[in-house]
């Protein structure tokens, strides 16, 4: 099955039909893995030509009424039609963004982790409000978070914690949040209050339920602990928390919020194929050594972005040069200027 571009309409009509014939075949229900894949395709597929198609009946049905309000001469009926344009506007916007995700995971949910660096208290701290920030992204865009791990701070904030952002597209608008982000302000921590700058690291990876390449065990490294944090009592008696470490590439997952161990032993090696296949799809790219970059040291000079609260407001993307004064609003989670502009620069 050939890939489309997300609004190549022809393209995903044609899609669509090689997928229906597909699901017409005798066996069809046997793999039921493969049949729920295709079903979920199929649905995504057809949103995407019933959102476009909608579109066109609006445009069209503007065009007429601006034609009716002209003809009568009836002002209330135009400015109905100019506030409806203005909706319509809105909404080929966020056509327009989608049209931009391309890649073959940009459609898929996605694993957030997020790390705290250097700075300690005041970088645990600011890893919580990033943990916000996000959430509130996530919230307002419809999709679903759920935790999978959460390491508190020792004094406030949160050390680290990994969750799953499910909805459409998750991935591809989130993908270019991985990197470094850098925060200055007055810190609410010094008695002194002096001027702290703090850092906090976020990685993405999509979630791949299909195509998920088979993983050689003996590279994995199985280090099961006891949860901290809620969880329940089942959770906080046992040592059902589940770590797995890549050792030729060195990357780690850990899952302690399901239920049993082998839930979380299930969810870390999903996460962990998630993250090499991610790397994979970098590394063929040729695009690992400015992710690497990005991602080496959380520290001072690798920061993609910077939160600046103190001496004056400002957030300012450094690959894009994208920024704003409305700091309150980005921690509210207003990233869409920011990931349009990455987007915009891919």
């Amino acid at each position: 099955m050939r890939q489309v571009s997300h609004f190549n309409v022809a393209g995903l009509r044609e899609q669509l039909l090689e997928l229906h014939e597909t699901m017409n075949e005798p066996d069809f229900w046997n793999d039921l893995e493969r049949s729920t894949q295709i079903t979920k395709k199929v649905r995504t597929s057809e949103n995407k030509v019933a959102h476009f198609e909608k579109l066109n009946r609006r445009a069209d049905d503007v065009e007429a009424t601006l034609d009716l309000a002209e003809e009568m001469d009836d002002a209330e009926l135009a400015a109905e039609a100019g506030e409806e344009i203005k909706s319509l506007q809105d909404d080929l916007a966020e056509l327009r963004l989608e049209t931009l995700l391309r890649g073959d995971y940009d459609a898929n949910s996605a694993y957030l982790s997020l790390h705290s660096g250097a700075g300690g208290t005041e970088a645990q701290d600011w890893t919580q409000m990033l943990y916000r920030m996000y959430t509130r992204y996530c919230e307002r865009h419809g999709y679903t978070v759920k935790v999978l791990d959460l390491l508190e701070g020792d004094e406030a904030g949160i050390k680290s914690v990994t969750f799953e952002v499910d909805g459409e597209n998750a991935y591809g608008f989130l993908r270019g949040e991985k990197g470094v982000h850098r925060l200055v302000r007055i810190s609410p921590f010094d008695a002194n209050a002096r001027r702290q700058t703090s850092f906090s690291s976020l990685d993405v990876a999509p979630i791949i339920e299909d195509d998920m390449e088979e993983l050689d065990m003996q590279d994995v490294r199985i280090d099961t602990y006891r949860a901290s944090g809620a969880g329940g009592q089942h959770v906080n008696r046992t040592d059902s928390a589940v770590r797995m470490t890549h050792i030729p590439t060195g990357i780690v997952v850990q899952c302690q919020n399901e239920r049993s161990q082998v839930q979380n032993r299930e969810v870390a090696l999903r996460m962990l194929k998630s993250r090499l296949l991610e790397l994979h799809e970098r590394e063929r790219e040729e695009k690992m050594a400015d992710i690497k970059g990005e991602m080496k040291k959380i520290e001072w000079g690798s920061q993609i972005r910077s939160y600046v609260f103190h001496p004056y407001s400002m957030v300012k993307d450094h690959r894009t040069g994208c920024e704003t004064s409305n700091v309150n609003g980005v921690m509210d989670g207003e990233l869409d200027p920011f990931i349009t502009a990455y987007l915009q620069m891919q």
